[in-house]
């Protein structure tokens, strides 16, 4: 196992389901002690989303919820503030990803729990942002890809809105977290003074779809759809060849112009109508009409050896199982081991001198480290 670089930072999560428990993930996996704050009855909700996988929680808890230390406390009550406010005053990093208004109503939100712990750095996660007039409502990733307008320019130009199948809103909010806390972490260092970080998903959706909004404000355009191709190169999308999809990148006039060769038809270079990218974008349809025939004339794995040898950037569409059991996926070594159990989980995408970091343990049972931070005891762990 590699160093732990985050070794001897403290984090509080009182992170639920997905962005909060995401962002104590990645601190954990980076060396952090990172203790997860649960309800006494129940825990995370993400413990009993889906069916019990291992110890009696569901996959996805285990799989956001690797490395940490639970502790079930109820801070509805004054001994489990009482108990909060301790835990608060040993952390370096605290992050939350409660329903607008909660912290408040305990105390507990970022000013006021700076105020008496100027070192901690306090990371608040919400739906809609710490502004505005939906800033106490809550919300999830499909509201908020459809509220941002990802959802509106996700698919084809034939296709109803949709949501991207990944949960990059939470996850990505979890990320900026991570960043803001790393950043105040780093300015702590020089000042002593913590600070609040404040993110959000409809903040994050906002940022992912920034070159199609910023292409709105300063140019008029709308965004067009592409399942898989670009607005601003062709070919640059998936094609029908004589069994599977594959994938053509010509990123500009000269691998475009090695597609041309490797596909006989030298002569579109010199054709006005092709030989540079904004022509192409211009007589797409014209090109595409011509090239799709020739992609179906031979096999997906032929193409794969011809454009590859040629350097044309091309990819496989795979499935998930084709992707995961591909030589350069496994080379990675992004699944990676769960110490101590039978399973794997992918790990964090980042190496640190050409080593990446390990899972450092199975997600807790609840409230399993009470008594390692001075809390009383809970009687049963697993599913309630």
């Amino acid at each position: 196992m590699m160093e732990a670089i985050l070794d001897g930072v403290r984090v509080l999560e009182l992170g639920q389901v997905l962005s909060g428990p995401f962002a104590g993930a990645i601190l954990a996996d980076l060396g952090a002690e990172v203790v997860k704050l649960e309800r006494i009855e129940g825990g995370d909700d993400a413990r009993h989303m889906g069916p019990a996988f291992r110890h009696g929680d569901a996959l996805s808890f285990h799989i956001f919820n690797r490395g940490k230390k639970s502790v079930a406390i109820d801070l509805k009550s004054e001994a489990g503030l009482a108990a909060f406010e301790r835990l608060a005053a040993e952390a370096d990093i605290l992050i939350h990803n409660l329903r607008p208004g909660v912290v408040a109503a305990m105390g507990i939100d970022g000013p006021s729990l700076c105020a008496r712990h100027p070192r901690l750095i306090y990371c608040e996660i919400s739906a809609f942002g710490h502004l505005g007039p939906m800033s106490g409502q809550p919300g999830y990733e499909p509201l908020i890809q459809a509220f941002s307008g990802l959802s509106a320019i996700n698919g084809g130009p034939d296709d109803p809105p949709m949501r991207t199948a990944a949960s990059v809103c939470d996850q990505g909010t979890g990320m900026w977290a991570v960043i803001g806390a790393l950043s105040l972490l780093h300015r702590r260092a020089r000042t002593g003074r913590g600070g609040v970080v404040n993110a959000s998903l409809l903040e994050t959706a906002l940022a992912w779809t920034a070159q199609k909004s910023d292409a709105y404000v300063n140019e008029g355009r709308l965004p067009e759809r592409h399942r898989s191709g670009h607005p601003s190169f062709v070919p640059y999308e998936a094609f029908d060849t004589a069994d599977e999809p594959l994938l053509i990148c010509c990123g500009n006039d000269r691998l475009f112009g090695k597609l041309a060769q490797e596909v006989g038809r030298e002569d579109w270079v010199g054709d006005e109508r092709f030989a540079s990218n904004r022509a192409r974008l211009r007589h797409k349809a014209a090109l595409l009409a011509q090239l799709a025939p020739i992609l179906r004339s031979a096999t997906r794995g032929q193409w794969l050896a011809r454009l590859n040898a040629a350097g044309v950037p091309c990819a496989p569409v795979n499935s998930v199982p084709e992707a995961l059991a591909h030589p350069q996926v496994q080379a990675l070594g992004m699944l990676q081991p769960v110490p101590g159990e039978d399973f794997r989980l992918t790990a964090l995408p980042v190496s640190f001198d050409g080593v990446r970091p390990a899972h450092r343990g199975v997600a807790p049972g609840l409230g399993a480290n009470n008594p390692d931070y001075r809390l009383p005891p809970v009687r049963e762990h697993g599913d309630v």
